[in-house]
């Protein structure tokens, strides 16, 4: 067997990989697009944040007559902060609730379409309900954060003003 000669300055001579670099790089981008998916999840939870809380502003303008009234008639203002805040988190968990059973039945839509492929390059995709537990509470705790400014400001509704108002 004959040796083969290379000259020491030639850089290009033996080729090399690296899997560990290749391995890193592509975790690189993994990382990437799980922070670019938090950051748009985080901006479309707020995002129904503030439709949530614009709906109950609405609701509070709609009701002033009715919050008067509950106040004339000796309503605390716990007691009203807590009925618009309960309206939020009743907006928000039956929202939420439908929202992931509609993700559900897409992941599962998915999962069937897949399952048809031979050698696809996906596994089928899955939710664990401890994840969907997890993202209805969160949307429970946004729903009652939406509702909280539109609360404050039906708790401050004056009778008198409220039983004028149009």
């Amino acid at each position: 067997m004959k040796g083969h000669h290379v000259d020491p300055r030639d850089a290009e001579a033996l080729g090399s990989f690296n899997a560990a670099q290749k391995f890193e790089q592509l975790q690189g981008l993994f990382r990437g697009i799980r922070r670019f998916v938090w950051f748009v999840g985080t901006l479309t939870l707020f995002a129904g944040m503030l439709g949530v809380s614009n709906i109950l502003l609405i609701i509070v303008k709609e009701r002033t007559k009715e919050i008067g009234v509950r106040k004339a008639l000796g309503a605390t203002p716990a007691s009203i902060i807590s009925l618009i805040v309960a309206e939020g988190l009743l907006l928000t968990t039956l929202s939420g609730y439908c929202g992931v059973v509609a993700g559900v039945f897409g992941l599962e839509a998915v999962g069937r379409a897949v399952s048809r492929v031979q050698n696809a390059p996906l596994v089928r995709p899955e939710v664990g309900l401890p994840v969907a537990l997890a993202a209805v509470c969160i949307l429970v705790v946004a729903g009652v954060a939406a509702g909280i400014v539109p609360a404050r400001l039906a708790a401050r509704v004056q009778p008198v003003e409220a039983l004028r108002a149009e």
